[in-house]
């Protein structure tokens, strides 16, 4: 097995992105945990309050479910890191036959999903800030890919990245 220097470097010097991952699971507890409302804040709309839990369950379902399927896709090569894992293979069918990055299409979908039920323009503000953190994970993490598998770039060529079919 091949060990690089990324690999044996200390975590805190974020090699492997490390911290990345440390800042997603911030973003995560803000949207969880953080405030839902401001006194600035207009009230959530009345012809969306009726709606908005339901179709906001079924996001939530649906990045669950992307979050599920990604992480069983890729199997013995999942790491909670972005940088791939050592010996690890490039996986192209099931969801990453859709999209590039299942699981943090997923989270967005799932965070976009939790500001849908619980009626609220910050959360909706933080699932916006959660989707570019993971297009700037995203990004990183492809140069780590395309480094790591020659197939990658006719990947890209072929396969969204966050979004299905639009982005």
């Amino acid at each position: 097995m091949k060990t690089d220097a990324a690999s044996l470097a200390p975590w805190w010097r974020g090699r492997r992105g490390e911290w990345y991952v440390l800042a997603q699971a911030g973003l995560f507890l803000l949207l969880a945990l953080g405030p839902r409302t401001a006194s600035w804040l207009p009230a959530w709309p009345d012809a969306l309050r009726a709606a908005s839990p339901v179709v906001g369950a079924a996001l939530m379902v649906a990045g669950g479910l992307w979050i599920v399927t990604g992480a069983a896709g890729l199997g013995r090569s999942l790491t909670a890191l972005p940088h791939p894992k050592d010996g690890g293979t490039l996986v192209d069918t099931g969801p990453f036959a859709f999209v590039r990055h299942p699981m943090y299409c997923g989270g967005i979908w799932a965070a976009v999903g939790w500001a849908l039920c619980t009626r609220s323009l910050l959360c909706l503000a933080y699932a916006a800030v959660l989707a570019v953190f993971f297009d700037v994970k995203a990004t990183r993490e492809e140069r780590w890919l395309s480094a790591a598998f020659p197939g990658y770039a006719a990947y890209q060529a072929r396969v969204r990245k966050l979004i299905p079919f639009v982005y």
